[in-house]
């Protein structure tokens, strides 16, 4: 079994650390205060390539598998979560335009959404359909050699910035999951409006908001893939957006780290550092053997899914252990620095937040539980997966 980077996964995260080190951190605060999306940043990172990753490298894609952007995204995440996760639904857009989209699709907006002239997102959740999200209630209606939608979205990342969406609507009542389907929606479309942003604990700097469908026509050429498969191609998506929050927990959990044990060096107490002190020493530790094994089941789930092998449980264990040790390590680092670990003088506050809203991304916890559950298999004891 190989653990080692090869040469283009080692430049590419040298690439991202670096721009979240110059490009995202210093600036993460007062993004997250302003509660603004970081446009310009954005466009920098398309500038490099992050906003391409799963692309064809004909249209100026990077095309990357999940391992890779698993290590692209842990890095990123470090500088800052919530412009990472924008990158990262994106990115999850493109992809799935490159996947299921008509030619006429594909030659009208990938190379803007490749070099980040255009932001896509995804609208899947409603107002009362969230982990139940089978049980959308958004209408596509065929009219004429087209579709008219109506409903309404909920929690909608990089809603209202983007410029197009995936938006999945029933196009089959009575038919489950089954019956959803798949369409780009362009923001300038006749019909479509958004509510305000959402006024969330932490990751500001990311926008979500409800999406407006109101008689929205479009044409048959924005439907991605075929009638009915909207669903499916969604859940695919997810399995690889579930590792890919385990990775950005894994490098927010790092990064709290980092900055507890640097604190723990500077920081006397009873004449020498409080890191000399044992308890902080074995707080510390537990920390660092906690990221390691996050960061190893994340990879594990990516290259299942990069082979094409079954990748569901591996995925939802992989973004609920990522968030658990987040949200661990994240804590810990707040008793580290003590009381000033509760100011905005210091990111772990922040970082903590972020902790919190990962945990709702891409599914709850309890629903990741769920979906390991349900594919154990108990043979002579054994229940892996």
């Amino acid at each position: 079994m190989e653990f080692s980077l090869d040469a283009s996964q080692a430049r590419w995260v040298d690439v991202a650390r670096g721009f979240a080190e110059k490009e995202m951190r210093p600036h993460a605060d007062a993004w997250d205060a302003a509660g603004d999306f970081p446009i310009a940043c954005f466009r920098k990172a398309a500038g490099l390539g992050f906003a391409g990753l799963f692309a064809p490298t004909s249209v100026g894609g990077q095309d990357i598998d999940a391992v890779t952007a698993c290590l692209v995204y842990e890095a990123l995440a470090q500088g800052c979560f919530a412009t990472t996760f924008g990158l990262v639904v994106h990115n999850n857009f493109v992809r799935g335009l490159t996947k299921a989209g008509t030619q006429a699709a594909r030659q009208q907006w990938m190379v803007a959404a490749v070099q980040g002239e255009v932001i896509g997102a995804f609208a899947l959740t409603e107002p009362e359909a969230g982990s139940d999200a089978a049980a959308i209630t958004t209408t596509a209606v065929r009219d004429g050699n087209g579709f008219r939608l109506n409903g309404v979205k909920a929690w909608v990342s990089n809603g209202g910035v983007a410029g197009l969406y995936n938006v999945m609507a029933r196009t089959a009542p009575g038919q489950g999951s089954r019956g959803i389907s798949s369409f780009l929606v362009e923001r300038t479309r006749t019909g479509v409006s958004f509510g305000g942003r959402d006024r969330k604990i932490g990751a500001c700097a990311l926008p979500t908001c409800r999406m407006v469908l109101k008689d929205v026509w479009i044409p048959e050429e924005n439907l991605l893939g075929a009638e009915g498969e909207g669903f499916r191609s969604a859940l695919t998506t997810i399995d690889m957006a579930r590792a890919v929050v385990g990775a950005m927990a894994t490098g927010l959990a790092a990064a709290a780290l980092g900055e507890a044990v640097a604190y723990a060096g500077q920081r006397r107490a009873f004449g020498r550092p409080i890191g000399s002190f044992q308890g902080l020493q074995f707080l510390l530790a537990d920390a660092a053997a906690r990221i390691e094994a996050s960061r190893w089941l994340t990879y594990r789930a990516a290259w299942l899914f990069d082979q094409g092998l079954p990748a569901t449980s591996a995925c939802a264990m992989a973004k609920y252990v990522g968030v658990e040790t987040a949200e661990l390590v994240c804590s810990r680092a707040i008793e580290v620095f003590g009381s000033y670990g509760l100011l905005r003088d210091y990111p772990i506050e922040r970082f903590f937040r972020w902790a919190k809203v990962a945990a709702f991304l891409d599914g709850t916890q309890q629903i990741q539980q769920l979906v390991i559950a349900r594919t154990l298999k108990s043979r002579s004891g054994d229940v892996s997966p």
